[in-house]
């Protein structure tokens, strides 16, 4: 039994526009702003939306919880993102699972360009 479906994923933010702009470069689809200072990415890779919240105060520890990315090719995907704006952190890391990537996105926030084995 579940209590319920995800209906999105917030994002606290210092500044939302710019970072579900990030988001929609790495993960597909629109950005909508909002009046009262969000900004919501819809569409982006099947996902629900993902809506970015105003906060006063930048991010200070590691994320509790983070998304992991799909993609085809690491050294490509991480050219991108940097490009975009991400910093990654470390170095990528292969293990029987896949190989993996970490990065943050332009307020800190850890993500991971994922390629699974298959």
């Amino acid at each position: 039994m579940s209590l319920g479906t995800v209906d999105q994923w917030v994002v606290n933010a210092v500044e939302p526009s710019a970072l579900a702009r990030f988001w929609a470069l790495v993960l597909g689809g629109d950005v909508q702003d909002r009046e009262d200072g969000w900004a919501v990415l819809r569409g982006a890779s099947g996902l629900p939306r993902l809506s970015f919240q105003p906060t006063p105060e930048a991010k200070h520890s590691p994320n509790r919880i983070h998304l992991d990315v799909l993609v085809g090719d690491i050294g490509e995907a991480v050219h991108a993102a940097v490009e975009y704006g991400a910093s990654p952190v470390g170095e990528p890391v292969t293990d029987e699972q896949g190989s993996f990537q970490v990065l943050r996105d332009p307020e800190g926030n850890e993500f991971c360009l994922v390629k699974p084995t298959r």
